[in-house]
């Protein structure tokens, strides 16, 4: 028998499968029948008490999806594509913060309560979401359990990530007792305002607006609780400084500190004694990456980024990543505060 989760889709199925055409019902078999697939169902059994039968026919109906795996691949020549301001001009850009002002004031009073309970900036919280998916417009039309397939059997530089999220989709369907055909989100399985990967949704989602459940996708109570949880799981440090531009000198060393990455390991003195300190002329106290923003053709941008900057890199590991989130944030924060005090 199968689990109840998956009872509304049996009566469909025969449906469903009279609609598809011929190429697309052969794919959607093939994952079943692989002995990669059949071995992972077997291991949900074990380890998770899942009905194989049931597991088979979720299976029976995750497609391959070439687009997939066509949009998680590098590119050929990532550093010659590699560009700060062409990365930066996708975000902090008139429309996003338009619907950033709307979001803000539409969600004020829980984005408020998320700031003040996990102690992360409100800024942050609208600049998370409104990099993500421009504040719930464009959260990701793939099936997830189709997407997850596709990058758990079929693309082995990450399988080992990808059957983990493909766990957390089947017991997070099944927490949540819903059908775990029925998500949709990025081509790499990410759910909801937030983009949370279903490992995410478990460890870090809350039900910010009381209704019993977590739901990522419709409320915005739940996505902003969501990435104000999450940050502070992953170390938020409350009333600190994310991100300061940096002035190097003409004898800067930099390598020593390039070499480093993102971990936050230069206090200001070891800053100083390589030639780099805080261009407002007092570096903050507190570890910092010394951090470079580049751009073909022009001259870089140096930042400290401090253990916040850290953190939000957790959600996504990339300095561009970062500071696009921290200049979204701001250039929303001073939106807001401009429109206020013209009132």
């Amino acid at each position: 028998m199968r689990p109840s989760y998956l009872l509304p889709l049996a009566g469909a199925a025969s449906l469903l499968i009279s609609l598809a055409a011929p190429e697309y019902a052969r794919a959607a078999e093939r994952y079943a029948d692989r002995p990669e697939t059949q071995q992972f169902i077997q291991e949900m059994h074990e380890r998770h008490g899942f009905d194989k039968d049931a597991l088979s026919y979720v299976f029976r109906r995750a497609q391959h999806l070439p687009s997939v795996i066509k949009a998680i691949s590098p590119p050929l020549d990532p550093v010659a594509v590699r560009s700060w301001q062409r990365y930066r001009g996708r975000f902090i850009e008139p429309i996003r913060i338009k619907a950033g002002l709307a979001f803000w004031a539409r969600h004020q009073d829980s984005i408020r309560a998320a700031s003040e309970k996990y102690g992360v900036p409100e800024e942050i919280i609208v600049g998370i979401i409104g990099v993500e998916t421009i504040y719930g417009r464009n959260t990701g039309n793939y099936q997830t359990v189709s997407a997850l397939s596709t990058l758990a059997f079929d693309y082995p530089r990450r399988a080992e990530l990808f059957r983990g999220e493909l766990e957390n989709l089947l017991l997070m369907a099944r927490e949540q007792g819903r059908d775990p055909l029925d998500y949709q989100g990025s081509y790499a399985g990410a759910l909801g305002l937030p983009q949370f990967l279903p490992s995410s949704v478990r460890n870090y989602a809350v039900d910010f607006d009381g209704d019993g459940r977590i739901d990522l996708l419709n409320s915005p109570k739940d996505a902003i609780g969501s990435v104000a949880r999450y940050l502070q799981m992953h170390g938020w440090e409350s009333g600190t400084p994310v991100a300061v531009r940096a002035s190097v000198g003409g004898d800067a060393n930099l390598v020593p500190l390039l070499a480093n990455d993102i971990n936050p390991a230069f206090d200001a003195a070891t800053l100083a004694s390589h030639g780099v300190r805080a261009a407002s002329g007092e570096t903050p106290a507190g570890k910092a990456a010394f951090v470079e923003l580049v751009t073909p053709g022009e001259d870089s941008e140096y930042w400290l980024g401090y253990q916040n900057f850290y953190v939000i890199t957790r959600y996504n590991r990339s300095s561009f990543y970062a500071m696009s989130v921290f200049q979204l944030g701001e250039a929303i924060k001073a939106a807001r505060e401009a429109a206020m005090a013209r009132r």
